[in-house]
């Protein structure tokens, strides 16, 4: 090693001053990037877990802190990253608002690690999952559905029977499409403690040929 840096004409004690932060830069960011992972993984309440995007956080993390630590090193190399980055175009729909917060949390360590405030990263990171940690928690017990029901058009108490079976839950008919021989009613409801017996009842209701209840992600088309 010592050769081949006094063939490089490099002195040894400069290129470890010069690895080293870059070194823990970098590992310190891979670790945040795994405990974002992790968060992630942990307080995913969608409907449909993405393998690949939490990866990308974790991955993010890694290569925000090396542009940052590139674009603080050189003026002229940083302005050809901005002209390079500029021309990138993402297509990927967020789709989740949460997955914002989670992309923000991952760019914004990198840029924080990558600017040599390794403890504003890890204070950073101790507070937004405090935060996470606290809003789950309360809302870990009460999850908003939407709840469909087919049932015959002909019987047109079946929608005031509904309604009594459901008062014990907060709900709010959101459609209601009237078709010649059937009725299709779409119903937002809370759920507290995943206590879905309501749903035995309606189906035990004669008129009613099927119920399904799907979890409600924010946006409903009916």
């Amino acid at each position: 090693m010592e050769n081949l840096l006094q063939f490089l004409n490099v002195d040894l004690a400069s290129a470890l001053a010069t690895l080293t932060p870059i070194v823990v830069a970098l590992l310190a960011s891979f670790a945040v990037g795994l405990l974002i992972y992790y968060v992630y993984q942990v307080s995913f309440r969608g409907v449909v877990y993405n393998q690949t995007f939490s990866v990308s956080l974790a991955v993010l993390t890694i290569l925000t802190t090396m542009i940052t630590l590139a674009i603080s090193s050189n003026i002229a190399l940083s302005l050809g990253m901005v002209g390079a980055l500029s021309i990138v175009r993402y297509r990927t729909a967020i789709k989740d608002p949460a997955d914002i917060i989670f992309l923000f949390w991952a760019v914004g360590s990198g840029i924080t690690i990558g600017a040599k405030l390794h403890y504003l990263a890890m204070v950073g990171a101790l507070v937004v999952i405090l935060m996470l940690a606290t809003i789950g928690r309360k809302s870990a017990s009460r999850e908003i559905f939407i709840l469909l029901i087919h049932y015959s058009g002909e019987d047109d108490g079946v929608g005031d029977e509904v309604r009594r079976i459901l008062r014990a839950n907060r709900f709010q008919i959101k459609s209601k499409t009237v078709r010649k021989d059937s009725v299709e009613l779409a119903v937002e409801i809370v759920v507290k403690n995943n206590n879905t017996a309501f749903m035995d009842t309606l189906k035990s209701l004669p008129s009613v040929t099927d119920v399904a209840l799907i979890q409600y992600a924010g946006e409903y088309n009916g």
